[in-house]
């Protein structure tokens, strides 16, 4: 059998879950199919995440590390610090439990993708995420100041990792108390542009009727609405949202 077959039946073999929605998007994103034996059941849902119908494809957890063991798989992620009793449980089941820690930047993003995607025995299967990336930061285009928005007003730290896919779009997160843009900032001092985020739109609430304000409305011509599901990871999915929001503006 051709070395290239073994590498593929290898990768075919590995058994791996994923416990948390912004693994989840590692995983379908850059593993197999065939690998995938469990994402969390955040995942299964259209308003939490794109990649919903492929997520379906696989049973859903409920984000806690008993409910996969069953499944016996061999790598087990997750992201952010959970203590080293999971970790033991984990090797007791013959699983190698991965706790990626929170990016803080585009490029620790791609880098986690090539760190999972080797994990997955696929190093390949980030290359292109990194070539976008890669291309973005080439063509930065000029910054024009724009508050993202979501239900209530709530907004984004300038130094987070949300205003950093932001300034790739071309836009420059404003610092804001307590980083939500209230309706007298829309009054007195607004920004050029709103990217408004339509997650849960659908949704009956305080928090999104909040955006139905007339004084919104009138703000339409600069507003440029946002997927707002890849922005809760800020993950690989962000990529394809940042080419969309600057076609929107004009800018390649």
């Amino acid at each position: 059998m051709p070395a290239s077959a073994l590498g593929l039946a290898a990768d075919a073999a590995l058994r791996v879950a994923s416990l948390n929605l912004c693994t989840d998007e590692l995983l379908l994103m850059l593993g197999r199919s065939e690998q995938i034996v469990s994402v969390s059941h955040l995942s299964h849902s259209p308003r939490e995440t794109a990649l919903w119908r492929a997520a379906r494809g696989h049973l859903a957890n409920d984000g806690k590390l008993e409910s996969v063991l069953a499944r016996r798989p061999q790598l087990i992620l997750t992201m952010g610090g959970s203590g080293g009793a999971r970790q033991a449980l984990a090797r007791r089941f013959g699983a190698r439990l991965i706790e990626l820690p929170y990016a803080s930047s585009p490029s620790e993003v791609v880098a986690q993708a090539a760190q999972v995607a080797t994990l997955l025995g696929r190093p390949a299967a980030a290359a292109a995420y990194r070539d976008r990336l890669a291309h973005l930061e080439r063509s930065r285009p000029g910054l024009e100041e724009g508050a993202f928005l979501s239900g209530g007003g709530l907004s984004l730290s300038p130094q987070g990792l949300g205003a950093s896919w932001l300034r790739l779009a071309g836009f420059r997160q404003p610092a804001l108390t307590n980083n939500r843009l209230s309706l007298e900032t829309l009054a007195t001092k607004p920004p050029k542009w709103l990217i408004r985020s339509d997650y849960r739109a659908d949704q009956a609430s305080r928090g999104t009727a909040w955006l139905d304000h007339p004084l919104i409305r009138r703000l339409t011509p600069r507003t440029l609405a946002t997927d707002g599901r890849p922005w809760t990871c800020g993950g690989l999915p962000m990529l394809a949202e940042v080419e969309r929001l600057r076609a929107r503006r004009g800018l390649q």
